[in-house]
């Protein structure tokens, strides 16, 4: 169930996501008795669930990865890089895995999709994942998309309850402001970033208080990255702290930035 993407893929593209992932979710993965993560829609190339797996696996080791994707022959050419904790399986938006994932990452997957499919396709992956439970706030979905070599990213944290967190990603040396990160928006934001949208506001908060930032710079990008943030935070709900912004991140919540009906 759904379309046969591009399929452009690059090792180490989704490190970003993935160290996030890993310090934002890797609580639930070692809690969860049977983790499973599922690498949906993973390309031409089985890359990103090889690597998926070695990092989800420093944070909770039990975690096996499922790498999905609608194209047999991509499935087919994957089949030889199978290992213990890693399988390949074809299929789309049903996820074909039996139980309930505790994680599904579809990174570049709804890019080509028109936004007003982006909800169907939340809520069926949503549908998929483990649930929340007295212990656990349940399976997280992580979708979002990144450039080719993984610089800039921007995913949207949607649990099984709705969407949480959206969170925003680059390598601080090559950024000029932050509002360079509007082109890497997921489906669901990226035609939003006009005025009277929460998200263009938010992005030209972000580019004010870069400049705000500037005698930062002179002690590198990330301090003023740090300085930035901290501004941000007074007007924004940012939902991390000092030791994710040092990675070149930012997170805030959902309903910040939502779209306006």
């Amino acid at each position: 169930m759904g379309t046969v993407t591009r399929g452009t893929t690059n090792p180490n593209r989704l490190r970003r996501m993935d160290r996030w992932i890993t310090a934002a979710h890797g609580a639930e993965l070692r809690r969860a008795a049977h983790p499973v993560a599922i690498d949906l829609g993973y390309g031409a190339a089985p890359w990103t669930a090889v690597e998926l797996l070695r990092r989800l696996r420093t944070a909770a080791p039990r975690t096996r990865v499922v790498g999905v994707e609608i194209d047999p022959a991509r499935v087919v050419a994957a089949r030889p890089y199978e290992r213990e904790g890693l399988r390949f399986r074809h299929g789309g938006f049903e996820v074909p895995v039996e139980g309930r994932p505790t994680l599904i990452r579809a990174a570049n997957v709804l890019r080509q999709y028109d936004e007003d499919e982006v909800a169907e396709v939340w809520e069926r992956l949503r549908a998929r994942l483990a649930p929340a439970t007295g212990a656990s706030r349940g399976g997280l979905l992580v979708e979002g998309t990144c450039d080719e070599i993984g610089r800039r990213h921007v995913w949207v944290a949607l649990g099984p309850e709705g969407p949480r967190t959206v969170t925003f990603a680059t390598r601080l040396g090559s950024l000029e402001r932050p509002s360079d990160l509007a082109e890497r928006l997921p489906k669901a934001l990226i035609h939003r970033n006009v005025p009277g949208e929460a998200v263009h506001t938010f992005l030209r908060d972000f580019d004010r208080a870069w400049a705000a930032a500037a005698p930062y710079a002179s002690y590198g990008a990330r301090q003023r990255w740090i300085r930035t943030v901290h501004t941000l935070a007074a007007d924004w709900p940012v939902r991390d702290g000092v030791s994710r912004w040092r990675q070149g991140e930012v997170t805030v919540a959902w309903e910040a930035l939502a779209p306006r009906c």
